[in-house]
């Protein structure tokens, strides 16, 4: 296993999920489940791959969890609802509070946070992007604990810019999503394909390309 964890799974492994602390052996598995999870995928992945990497009988992890899919969960929903909206919200709030005097200087700040949310927490992101479209409780916690909250706050910035004549009158959730759509797309390629040492990649230009072009369609440019 990692010798250094992210720090979401530092949080995870000091409780259950239900206010009671793990055991070693349990919190053994749970990690070496982020593990295999983050490698392979949720359905390529297997309880004997995850009982070896934590040195435990298979029979151990069916002990604590009934099924892959009930220990998958026991990962992701505490994850999701106690730990990544937090740190999102945590993350988020330097820039969700902060004030600006273009809108170009909010999606700066928003790449800039983000990329850095991103190396610090691959291994539940990637968990998540793998497989929140093949679960639908997944879903429905994603979409209340973290993007209905974050939608909601970045809302209010747009809001702020029309109600002062500097942005175009869209519906503030079109802007917030036509915004959100450039920049993932943006980290995504850039994590993806720009982090590679063979990359042929001007990642200061990539960023400010990004950034003008959503100006540009918002008509702010």
């Amino acid at each position: 296993m990692n010798d250094t964890k992210e720090a979401w799974i530092e949080e995870l492994l000091k409780g259950d999920g239900a206010g009671g602390k793990m055991t070693e052996k349990q919190s053994r598995i749970v990690e070496s489940a982020i593990e295999v999870f983050a490698e392979k995928g949720y359905a390529a992945s297997s309880t004997s791959e995850i009982a070896q990497r934590a040195g435990v009988a298979e029979g151990t992890i069916f002990r604590h969890y009934k099924t892959k899919k009930d220990l998958l969960l026991a990962i992701v929903a505490p994850a999701m609802t106690k730990l990544i909206a937090p740190f999102v919200l945590r993350g988020f709030n330097k820039v969700l509070d902060s004030e600006y005097d273009s809108y170009d200087q909010v999606l700066r700040a928003m790449i800039e946070n983000r990329i850095e949310f991103l190396q610090k927490n691959r291994n539940i992101l990637k968990i998540l992007l793998q497989e929140i479209p093949f679960h639908p409780e997944m879903q429905e916690r994603f979409q209340r604990d973290v993007l209905g909250i974050v939608l909601e706050r970045l809302q209010r910035i747009v809001a702020k810019f029309q109600g002062q004549g500097r942005m175009a009158e869209l519906p503030s959730s079109t802007v917030v999503r036509l915004s959100i759509s450039a920049i993932m797309g943006y980290i995504a390629v850039r994590t993806v394909y720009g982090e590679r040492e063979d990359a042929v990649w001007d990642d200061e230009r990539e960023r400010e390309e990004t950034i003008r072009f959503v100006m540009r369609g918002l008509g702010l440019a």
